[in-house]
């Protein structure tokens, strides 16, 4: 009888691991294993808290660390390539310094952008957007940031283009998301790619979004992926209301990470993966 006791209590232990509370809907419960299973899991500009980020090294950690979505950041060259690299000039994330498209490609693709992170990575390349397409494709979905296109009109077509040529754009791909901080550029994409869902990044600023905003937003965007500073429970139900999903961007903690998934959001952009349990993709 002690016996069956001890284990009893075991197994309680353990059960209640396995759970952790929430407040969807404004309302404390709990998330169950199968619910945390159904998260997005988002690799930040591929797993960027392992690998130097935009890179191959961190795509394919990504996908080692069985990330749904490696996310990555699309500017143009001066010779008009599409290359995967964050900020608008070289400078933090390789050995060479100025605008991203002040460099041909050629010149852009002899620049070291692993070296910053670890000498484990010296010689890491900036990829093109095609290469990345080309090595991850139906290995894992692709969440596409449009970084700045203000600065490089035309890139909503170059970037159709490219998907278009590889058969990427149909209904029934599932696994290419578009998103912007510029939502002007986001319409435009749309009617390019109108079977592609899109998403609208949502800085500090847009704390305070007005139901008719969200409104507009989701006549051509599937998502609204905020700063996870100013997501809510009832940010969370009013972008739900209107049929939008919502991706929170950046988790680098695991107290962030649970945060999220606490709050009932769709999914989560993360440098780190492994703060998001291995799950399929959720189903829209």
């Amino acid at each position: 009888m002690k016996r069956f006791f001890f284990i009893f209590f075991i197994m309680s232990i353990l059960m209640t691991s396995f759970a952790v509370p929430a407040f969807a809907n404004g309302k404390e419960g709990t998330i169950t294993t199968k619910e945390q299973q159904q998260m997005i899991n988002v690799a930040h500009r591929g797993a960027s808290a392992h690998a130097p980020e935009n890179t191959m090294a961190a795509f394919q950690k990504g996908v080692e660390m069985k990330a749904d979505y490696i996310e990555i950041d699309v500017q143009m060259t001066a010779d008009g390539k599409l290359v995967v690299i964050h900020d608008t000039t070289v400078n933090r994330t390789t050995n060479g310094t100025g605008a991203v498209g002040e460099w041909t490609l050629e010149e852009i693709r002899t620049l070291d952008a692993g070296s910053w992170f670890s000498e484990e990575f010296t010689g890491e390349k900036i990829p093109t957007f095609e290469e990345v397409l080309d090595a991850f494709r139906g290995k894992v979905g692709i969440l596409i940031e449009l970084k700045s296109p203000a600065l490089y009109p035309g890139i909503e077509k170059k970037v159709a283009d490219a998907l278009k040529e590889r058969n990427m754009d149909l209904a029934n791909n599932e696994k290419i998301i578009i998103q912007s901080f510029n939502h002007e550029s986001m319409q435009r994409s749309k009617k390019l790619l109108p079977a592609i869902p899109h998403g609208v990044l949502a800085g500090m600023s847009w704390r305070d979004v007005t139901d008719e905003q969200l409104a507009e937003f989701a006549t051509y965007a599937d998502y609204f992926n905020p700063n996870q500073n100013i997501v809510t429970p009832e940010l969370v139900d009013r972008v739900h209301t209107i049929e939008m999903q919502m991706m929170p961007y950046t988790s680098r903690s695991q107290g962030q990470a649970d945060r999220l998934f606490q709050l009932g959001v769709d999914g989560i952009i993360t440098d780190y993966p492994e703060h998001v349990y291995d799950h399929p993709v959720k189903n829209n």
